[in-house]
């Protein structure tokens, strides 16, 4: 996008002196962060040093795993976890590309088992947002590349984090076991199982060598969770009914014993009437 005003960096991204974004841009709405909570700890312990992936001279993307797993079709999984994040043999990351709105991690296997020249790539963006007046990160896709020319590609849902933060989450898998935020673009995505375990990822607004606090994937309302608090909530109600019922029967009880106590005194006419009746009655016997 070319513009005449002057471009500078702020928190986790880059502003233009005068608007914070042009005028003809749309005013586009923060992503929902209301089931999001924000990680001080460490999570587990992981086996490798997350991975720096330079630009320019400057720390632009982290990433760790504690695994990273693939499978293509029914052969066996392929453990790349040392191969992406070993210190004594780090994965090629030469050609990632890193800018202001936009960038690309690029990890080069090489040949591995029957799969030659794999490679994994992340691309990830990040937009400012109005509506909250901050920069936000997402990854929006990941693909391996394979012998030469084929391409497996995955759309990724909800995996953002705000530019200042970090993004983490136990799993980022196209399995549905694991909520399936990898969601397949292309045939090719269709036959291949690939798995992020204690997936962690930091880009645009990385300032050493740590992970700023992570926005965590984990909901504060988990389906578990949910599903206790309804079934409470039923049993609940069916209490308070039964609670009802049995002082609404006390109450019936008792009316039923006041009535029984009650004297009705009998008028006049009552009385003329059963005289009368008596009467007729002594004349038929």
């Amino acid at each position: 996008m070319q513009t005449d005003e002057k471009t500078t960096w702020g928190d986790g991204g880059m502003w233009m002196e005068g608007s914070l974004l042009p005028a003809d841009e749309p005013l586009l709405q923060a992503p929902d962060v209301s089931r999001r909570k924000l990680l001080q700890t460490a999570g587990a312990e992981v086996p490798f040093p997350p991975l720096k992936v330079m630009s320019n001279g400057k720390q632009c993307i982290l990433f760790q795993a504690r695994k990273l797993s693939v499978r293509f079709e029914k052969q066996k999984q392929l453990d790349l976890t040392e191969r992406t994040f070993s210190p004594q043999t780090p994965v090629d990351t030469s050609q990632s590309v890193c800018r202001q709105d936009k960038a690309t991690l690029i990890m080069r296997f090489g040949d591995v088992d029957n799969l030659r020249g794999l490679s994994i790539r992340l691309q990830l963006s990040n937009v400012f947002y109005e509506s909250s007046g901050q920069w936000w990160f997402s990854v929006d896709s990941v693909s391996l590349h394979y012998n030469s020319s084929e391409e497996a590609v995955f759309n990724v849902s909800e995996v953002y984090a705000p530019a200042s933060s970090s993004y983490h989450c136990l799993h980022v898998s196209n399995l549905q076991r694991y909520a399936a935020l990898l969601l397949p673009s292309n045939e090719q995505a269709r036959c291949w199982a690939i798995t992020f375990t204690d997936f962690q990822i930091q880009a645009f607004n990385v300032t050493s060598g740590k992970f700023a606090p992570a926005s965590s994937c984990t909901a504060f309302l988990t389906p578990a969770i949910l599903m206790g608090l309804i079934t409470s909530l039923i049993l609940l109600l069916v209490l308070a009914y039964a609670l009802h019922m049995v002082i609404h029967l006390k109450h019936i009880e008792r009316d039923d014993e006041h009535k029984a106590d009650i004297y009705y005194p009998q008028t006049p006419e009552q009385c003329c009437v059963e005289n009368v009746t008596e009467k007729n009655m002594e004349k038929y016997r």
